[in-house]
């Protein structure tokens, strides 16, 4: 009878052990379910800045410099006339070919931002390469005009975690754009004030290139039409905060 009661308190305990445990378990694993989820949802793509929430009716405009500088003098004389200061982002490849060009902008008090060094599709390149491209970029722009770019803007408009964890994690603002002028499918200027005129927005960016067909001969309308419109066109160092922001879902930068 002793014997048989041991083994019956015994078995009480294995099963009382055995539950604690699986109930332990089932916690545990409710809590660690809990924390993939939390942070599965919390990966999310870090975007460039494409556009800036202001009440300052300000929009940047900028043309980005890979191709020929055929036309650099007549845009350089069509912003002063206008009495418009602009951000250019150069190519290192270009920077290379057309020094006197990125000295003739820079001294005309032009803002030069960095847009890479070969213009190649940065979100094929490991962390590595990405800030490579970016530093030989900024070297070359650094030797001419005595100033290192603090702007980058990734080719073809390509972007990923790495491509924009590069830019930030080294003192550059990551800038994209919210208007194209879609100027380099050789639109007509009357084409590109079109897509960019209509919903002109306090805090714009907008987006051009030099070299196309149409872009000087078209950019005194352009300046001239977003003025009327009561716009100031800045540089992009201009519209966007350089501390305390936040960029939202939609790229939109944000004052906290």
């Amino acid at each position: 009878m002793f014997i048989v009661l041991n083994k019956e308190k015994m078995l009480a305990y294995i099963v009382s052990i055995l539950t604690v445990i699986i109930l332990f378990g089932i916690a545990n694993l409710s809590f660690i379910n809990k924390d993939i989820i939390e942070t599965s949802s919390n990966v999310e793509t870090s975007l460039p800045i494409y556009n800036v929430d202001t009440e300052e009716k300000k929009v940047a405009f900028t043309i980005n410099c890979a191709w020929s500088a055929d036309d650099i003098e007549d845009i350089l004389e069509t912003l002063k006339n206008n009495e418009v200061k602009i951000t250019f982002f150069m190519v290192g490849d270009w920077v290379d070919k057309n020094q006197e060009a990125v000295k003739k902008i820079y001294e005309a008090g032009h803002e030069i931002g960095n847009h890479s060094n070969t213009h190649p599709h940065v979100n094929n390149l490991t962390y590595e390469e990405n800030l490579e491209e970016i530093e030989k970029c900024s070297q070359k722009i650094e030797q001419i005009t005595g100033q290192k770019p603090t702007l980058y803007r990734a080719p073809y408009g390509e972007y990923n975690n790495t491509v924009i964890k590069a830019g930030f994690e080294n003192g550059y603002f990551c800038i994209q754009w919210n208007k194209d002028t879609l100027d380099y499918q050789a639109l007509t200027g009357e084409q590109m004030w079109k897509r960019i005129g209509e919903n002109l927005q306090n805090g714009d960016i907008i987006l051009s290139h030099n070299g196309t067909a149409h872009t000087s001969d078209s950019l005194d309308m352009l300046l001239k039409n977003i003025k009327e419109k009561g716009y100031q066109v800045v540089k992009v160092s201009e519209l966007i905060y350089k501390d305390n922001f936040e960029i939202d879902s939609k790229g939109t930068q944000k004052s906290k």
